[in-house]
């Protein structure tokens, strides 16, 4: 038995290398540095996809058989992240979800960082919310084609940690375009703290977008959470985004104040995740442009 015992504690070492690269890691953003300003346009093209960490899910059956890629780097992950990237170019603002800040399972490789550059939008912004160490390193991800006036990011309430939000804002410091990003957990109970959360932070604002999984029906949301009280305009039952493969739940969402006119909204077929993506063309609110 004591034959085993200097393997066993280089395995050992080895594990808790693994799982504490010694400082923690935090998000990581690609800085204000040639990003071009937010245009005075009138309209602006938003996107949220949950990305599943690069890994393709055509069945329910994938989710055992292919369940080693959450931990394990695959030989597809790259491929499907330059089809994500070639999709989410077309896109002004861009909500992304269970991307990995660059672990094992990514090949060490931040996602977010990988798709801007991937896709050309200029400014990323990665938010870390569970630390698995060099295991995994679950974040939320913004890509933007404009440089936004800042961009914060909060822990959600939960029993379980690691749901996050990211708020960035656009346009005039008096009246800004707010878009929150979230990720949001799968109880109703904690759906409706975290919505709370997020109900006061932008309760003192008027044109207010609220986009990401959401892991609910927006009837829900908007009927039985602190959403309530908001005039909230979601898209329609129908937008159906899971599973990708025979869509039949409407669980992420891009939900928007009605100031801000609904020019096309559509769930996008593209069957990378087991998500599809959500798209919608937003107006700006008449007169809001002549103010830059």
């Amino acid at each position: 038995m004591a034959s085993f015992d200097p393997m066993y504690r280089r395995i050992q070492k080895q594990l808790r290398s693994w799982m504490d690269p010694g400082e923690s890691r935090r998000g990581a953003c690609s800085g204000m540095e040639h990003v071009p300003v937010f245009e005075a346009q009138r309209h602006i093209r938003l996107l949220t996809f949950n990305i599943q960490v690069g890994i393709t899910t055509s069945s329910y059956r994938h989710y055992v058989t292919r369940s080693w890629q959450h931990f394990l780097p695959h030989s597809k992950s790259f491929d499907n992240l330059d089809r994500i990237a070639s999709l989410v170019g077309h896109y002004d603002v861009v909500a992304l979800q269970e991307c990995d800040g660059g672990s094992l399972r990514s090949g060490f490789i931040n996602q977010v960082q990988y798709l801007a550059e991937a896709s050309g939008l200029p400014y990323w912004h990665q938010q870390l919310n569970r630390n698995l160490g060099r295991l995994a390193q679950h974040s939320n991800g913004l890509l933007s084609r404009y440089r936004p006036l800042e961009v914060s990011e909060y822990r959600l309430p939960g029993v379980i940690p690691g749901r996050g939000a990211i708020v960035a804002k656009y346009g005039s410091q008096d009246d800004p375009l707010v878009l929150v990003m979230m990720h949001l957990s799968l109880s109703k109970a904690a759906q409706h703290r975290q919505l709370g959360f997020i109900r006061e932070l932008v309760a003192d604002y008027q044109h207010v977008v609220l986009m990401g999984d959401m892991n609910n029906h927006a009837e829900e949301l908007l009927q039985n959470t602190p959403l309530s009280d908001t005039d909230l305009i979601p898209l329609p039952d129908t937008a159906h985004s899971f599973p990708s493969w025979r869509p039949e739940r409407a669980l992420d969402h891009i939900l928007v104040s009605p100031s801000l006119e609904i020019r096309r909204s559509e769930v996008v077929s593209y069957p990378v995740s087991d998500h599809l993506p959500i798209a919608m063309d937003i107006a700006l609110p008449k007169g809001y442009v002549e103010k830059f």
